[in-house]
C-alpha cells in the first residue's frame, strides 16, 4: 500500500516546498557510509531556515505596522510558522541537553 504525500498549493513568499512527508533518496540520512550530509550541517540548515522564517515574520510585521501590507493574513501565517518552528527548535535543544546530561551521568 502506497501512501501519497500531502499536496499544498504554493503560497507567494512561502517558498517552493509543496510536499510534506516525502524525502528524496539522495537527501535521506544514512549510516556511516551515507552521503556527505553530516548531522552538524543538518542542524545549521535547520537554524538557517528558522532564521529565515523569523526574518520574514519580522518584515511582514513592519509592513503591517506601516500600512503597506495588503493581506494581514500573510503576517499571521508567517508569525505562526515562526512561532511553531521556534517552539520545535527549543524542544529539540532541551531534549539534546537532557540526553547529553544522561550520557555524562553514565558510569564507564
Amino acid at each position: 500500500m502506497e501512501i501519497t504525500p500531502l499536496q499544498f498549493p504554493t503560497l507567494p513568499g512561502i517558498g517552493g516546498t509543496t510536499e510534506i512527508g516525502s524525502v528524496a533518496p539522495s537527501t535521506a540520512v544514512k549510516g556511516p557510509t551515507g552521503p556527505d550530509t553530516e548531522f552538524g550541517s543538518l542542524v545549521l540548515d535547520g537554524l538557517d531556515r528558522l532564521e529565515g522564517l523569523t526574518d520574514k515574520a519580522d518584515n511582514l510585521a513592519v509592513q503591517a505596522a506601516t500600512g503597506k501590507l495588503e493581506n494581514i493574513h500573510d503576517y499571521t501565517i508567517a508569525a505562526s510558522e515562526a512561532s511553531v518552528a521556534s517552539q520545535l527548535t527549543v524542544s529539540l535543544r532541551n531534549r539534546a541537553v537532557e540526553a547529553f546530561n544522561e550520557i555524562m551521568r553514565m558510569q564507564v
